[in-house]
Parts: C-alpha cells; structure tokens; sequence
C-alpha cells in the first residue's frame, strides 16, 4: 500500500517466461519540484498506454498533482481547498481506463477529503459520511475501477478507520472487517491504488484490538474473506497486510513477521499463498521484502530494505525469478535508493529514488 500501505498517509518483463532486452530508463522531474530532503517527484503509477501520474513537493513541501504524457508533457492541478502549507496539498493515488483519477488533498487545517478528477480536468471532492473533521482525520479516496466506483477509509473523530465503497453516482456504502479493532489507529483500511477491482471487490488489512494486521478481501455481495500469511507474526504492528485485487482475485502484498521484518506473500484465488523474499533483502526490523504492484500477467514488484537500509527494486515473475534494480542517481545511504510504485501490463516500472542528498526524482524503468 506506499504511501501504498495501509497506515502510511504514511522492470518487468516482456513476456512471462522473464526478462529480455535492455532495460531503459527516463528521469522525470516534474517543473516546480523542490530540491531539498523529503521534496521533489513522486509517480504514482504507470497505464498501459505510458501516461504516469501522481504528485510533486515544491520548495515549501506542498503537494501538487501531475500527469505526464507518454509524450513528456506535463499537466498540473490542484483542487481548490488544498492547503499550502508544507505537508498539505493534493496528491492523486488511482485511475483508471476512462483517465479519471481519484486521490486526497489536505487541507489547511490538515484534514484530508477525497477528490475526482475526470479526463476533461473537471474536479469534483467528496467527504465521507462519519469521517472526521479534526487534523489528522477525514477520508482517503485510494481506488477508483473501470466503471467509477470508488474505494478508500475514513478516519472517524476518535482516528478509528472506516471502509468506504462510493458508487458513481455519489451514493456511499461504509463496512467494518471482523475483528476490527475499535481505538484510536485501529478498524479497516485498504490498500491503495488497485485495491478494488473491476467487480468491486476491495482488499485490505484489518487492524485489531492488539494492533495486528489481517489481510482480507470483500466480495461484491458483502462476504469477507480474511487470512493471515503463514509466518506473519502476532505482535503489534506485525502480521498480514495487502496490496490489492485483480479481476480473479489474486492478491499479492506484505506481511511483517516476530522480529518486524517484511516478506512478500501472493494469495492465490483458490487460497493457496506462496511467500517469497528477495535476495539481498535485510532481516531486521523495517527491512525486508515489500511487494507494491502487480500486472494482469502474474509480475508483482516494489521495494525491498537491505541490511543497510538502502531501497532497490524488485521485479517477480510468475515463475518465481525475481531481478532486483537501481534506478540511475539513486542514493545508497541509508533511507535512500529505489522506490518502485508502479506496473504496466507492458512491464513499464515507474517510482521514485531517494538521491545522495535526500532529494526525489521520479523514474521510468522501460523494458
């Protein structure tokens, strides 16, 4: 969920037998992106047809939202009553195959709303019902699917999470996962980007009473379905999170085992689930194997966390072969390197890297 998981707010291959050919890769600096730590260019994804969007920090930590053509032009927004302080902003997270985009803004007094953004550039924002008015609070529009339905949660006024489901007409259907827990950063989330699918199911991760994670997907008619990957821990902040669901509910995602490690996991549709780590990944905790997007062709990518706390990517195949990556220019210092966040069915990777000096500058990996 990266900014996808489930409490952050906070490559590939051309066929699927593996990787072939030379691997290009384009810098993308959004015009208007600061240069200091924790400000620059920040992809959210890539679609099939090389259009990347997602969201910029000016010099003062402000986010704007972009879309870059496969051409290399750039569009940028904002939606009015977006903050301009620094972390406030409007920071788009999802799209889909008409070009509309769905994401958050925040605003000055730092609560977050949803937002649409049709094809045409027209916005409209939306709060969901019982969300939170206070900092910190509001709603998180993380998912929209081919026919406009929207996916996201809330943070109520005691900071307890919601799942919502926004029909295309406006209308709002809010759910909790068994065993949600009912304090203050607990209950449901989902993950971000392709957490609903075309059917509109929705998968994310509950947080208990203890503050464990349960991985679970809901189906159209309202089952749950929750699991926990074998060797996901039972502490708090460990255990099963998700990435999301494609059309036949394949789910791929994290999970954070005893010592607070993360390893990758994909739930197959008939239940069965396979893990997997990442040569090179660290063992120790906030390190490890962070899985983040995945294709209609079975690749699952994203970050891992070395030993020393340096970012790479990652690419896995659906015959288990992983090939690991450094975008040009990424630092290797600890807390930098490559972050990737998003995956096309051509094998197209787009993220971000950390630079030696802390700054962020998007990227394009082309296969």
């Amino acid at each position: 969920m990266n900014q996808k998981h489930l409490w952050l707010s906070g490559a590939i291959f051309l066929l699927a037998t593996g990787i072939t050919g030379a691997q290009t890769y384009i810098t993308i600096n959004v015009p208007g992106a600061g240069s200091g730590p924790g400000q620059g260019t920040f992809p959210q994804n890539v679609t099939d047809s090389g259009v990347i969007f997602g969201n910029y920090a000016d010099s003062s930590g402000v986010a704007h939202g972009f879309i870059r053509s496969p051409a290399g032009d750039y569009t940028k927004f904002n939606v009015s009553g977006a903050g301009t302080g620094n972390g406030q902003g409007t920071e788009p997270v999802s799209i889909n195959l008409s070009g509309t985009i769905t994401g958050i803004y925040i605003d000055s007094n730092n609560v977050t709303h949803g937002f649409i953004r049709a094809a045409d550039g027209g916005i409209t924002t939306f709060d969901a019902p019982g969300a939170g008015t206070g900092a910190g609070q509001g709603t998180l529009s993380y998912n929209i699917n081919l026919w406009g339905e929207i996916g996201g949660y809330y943070f109520d006024s005691a900071n307890r999470a919601h799942v919502f489901l926004r029909s295309p007409y406006g209308s709002f259907t809010t759910f909790e996962g068994p065993g949600a827990g009912t304090g203050a950063d607990q209950g449901t989330g989902t993950a971000a980007g392709d957490g609903l699918n075309v059917e509109g199911a929705i998968a994310g991760a509950i947080i208990d009473d203890s503050n464990v994670l349960h991985g679970y997907f809901r189906q159209p008619d309202g089952t749950f379905v929750v699991f926990e990957a074998p060797g996901a821990g039972t502490g708090p902040g460990q255990g099963t999170d998700t990435d999301g669901i494609n059309a036949e509910y394949l789910v791929p995602g994290p999970y954070y085992d005893s010592n607070n490690a993360a390893h990758g996991y994909i739930r197959f549709p008939d239940g069965r689930m396979t893990e997997f780590d990442v040569p090179g990944a660290g063992t120790a905790a906030q390190q490890g194997t962070l899985p983040e997007v995945f294709n209609l062709r079975g690749v699952v990518a994203g970050p891992y966390t070395d030993s020393n706390n340096v970012s790479h990517g990652f690419i896995r195949n659906p015959d288990g072969s992983i090939t690991t990556f450094d975008a040009p220019g990424a630092g290797t210092g600890s807390g930098q390197g490559t972050i990737v966040g998003g995956l096309n069915f051509e094998g197209d990777i787009s993220g971000y890297y950390i630079d030696a000096n802390n700054g962020n500058h998007g990227f394009l990996r082309r296969p």
